[in-house]
């Protein structure tokens, strides 16, 4: 098979052309530009992966790579695979940071592959970055990303604020799982890890109890900063205020959708 027979297939196969040409630079060691000029030559290997592709793999997976927030991050089965939609909530969070002075603590909750907070520090170098997860093989591949990139981040096996008691910080962040598990998008989901996608029931429970905990784990003034579906926006803003939250505030995704919302705990 040759690149061109490789794109013809991924065309019938209804792979987009993009994920076709991105997925064979990865596996030929080359870059989209020289698939345009070598159409004739060979490619070992595609018709395998562009089937695994079409049936639904993710490519991220078939690379080992997902780029978030101008970082190439390690990625794999044990891993949520990073959305841009999360960027919201990382431009959020280095914009709190930027008005605070000295090193500020921040503390992402769920990390996954380490995507928040290596993108928190990479823009806010001054900041202590503490990441936790409750997967070993999560944090391995965080703690990887780090070490690659040159980040500096304390990684910590647990459960939420579990493995972090008695600490308090200035901001915490955190992409819990909060898909409904009826959903009907759950099923394309097959191939990440379906406890880092939905926590069960109507989505909110992780969402709520991160908020019922973060009170003992903030300084006063600290935020804390939630993504979560774009219908959760309101369940997540009274559940704010109930718990005692102020300023409370939303940001959008790209697409306009309520992406993440966040509250100061006055202390």
């Amino acid at each position: 098979m040759t690149v061109d027979d490789a794109l013809a297939l991924a065309r019938h196969l209804g792979v987009e052309r993009g994920d076709a040409q991105a997925l064979l630079a990865h596996r030929l060691g080359r870059d989209r530009a020289w698939l345009v000029t070598h159409g004739d030559a060979p490619a070992p290997g595609a018709e395998a992966l562009l089937r695994r592709l079409a049936d639904g793999e993710p490519l991220a997976h078939l690379t080992g790579w997902q780029p978030f927030h101008g970082l190439r991050l390690a990625v794999t089965p044990a891993t949520l695979i990073p959305r841009p939609d999360t960027e919201t909530l990382v431009d959020w969070a280095l914009e709190l940071l930027a008005a605070l002075p000295g090193q500020p603590r921040v503390a992402d909750l769920g990390t996954g592959s380490g995507a928040i907070a290596l993108a928190v520090k990479a823009g806010c170098p001054r900041a202590r970055v503490t990441a936790v997860d409750v997967s070993a093989d999560a944090l391995e591949v965080a703690r990887g990303n780090g070490e690659r990139l040159g980040l500096a981040a304390e990684w910590r096996l647990g459960s939420w604020f579990e493995p972090l008691a008695g600490q308090r910080f200035d901001l915490v962040v955190s992409n819990p799982p909060y898909i409904a598990g009826d959903d009907p998008h759950l099923p394309a989901l097959r191939h990440e890890p379906r406890t880092a996608l939905t926590p069960g029931g109507d989505g909110l429970a992780d969402l709520e109890a991160l908020i019922d905990a973060a009170p003992r784990h903030l300084a006063p003034g600290g935020w804390l900063l939630l993504e979560h579906g774009w219908d959760q926006a309101d369940a997540v803003a009274r559940h704010l205020a109930a718990r005692g939250f102020a300023d409370l505030a939303l940001r959008r995704d790209l697409a306009g959708r309520a992406r993440a919302s966040g509250g100061r705990w006055p202390g």
